[in-house]
């Protein structure tokens, strides 16, 4: 999913579409929160249901998502307390949390004092 939003920006697309998940649906509209995204919507029905989302771009045409990192993987889950959550890239970027409440940026699970796991980090 970070992959495919990622390449769509980078040769200009208008939206991206993707194979709905619940979790993939709740980082769409938590990219969307962030204004990272523009428009969430889910498409189709039963088996054929896909995610689609509109891309958003500067004023001078650079995309607002330059960059994906996936952070925890099957291999090695990493996880953070809420005292070791830092800004990205200076603020510029955000890091996904799973938290115990439901996914939210860092700046989000900071202010609430709760850690979890890392997802992935997007500037």
């Amino acid at each position: 999913m970070l992959i495919r939003i990622k390449n769509a920006q980078a040769v200009r697309k208008d939206a991206v579409s993707f194979g709905y998940s619940k979790i993939k649906f709740e980082i769409a509209k938590l990219l969307e929160r962030a204004g990272y995204a523009g428009q969430v919507e889910r498409k189709g029905k039963k088996n054929a249901k896909l995610i689609e989302m509109r891309l958003l771009y500067g004023e001078d045409g650079a995309p607002k998502v330059s960059g994906a990192r996936r952070v925890s993987k099957p291999s090695r889950r990493l996880y953070r307390g809420h005292r070791e959550i830092y800004p990205l890239q200076g603020g510029l970027g955000i890091s996904v949390y799973s938290t115990p409440k439901g996914l939210m940026t860092n700046k989000e699970a900071k202010r609430a004092k709760l850690g979890g796991e890392v997802l992935f980090e997007i500037w």
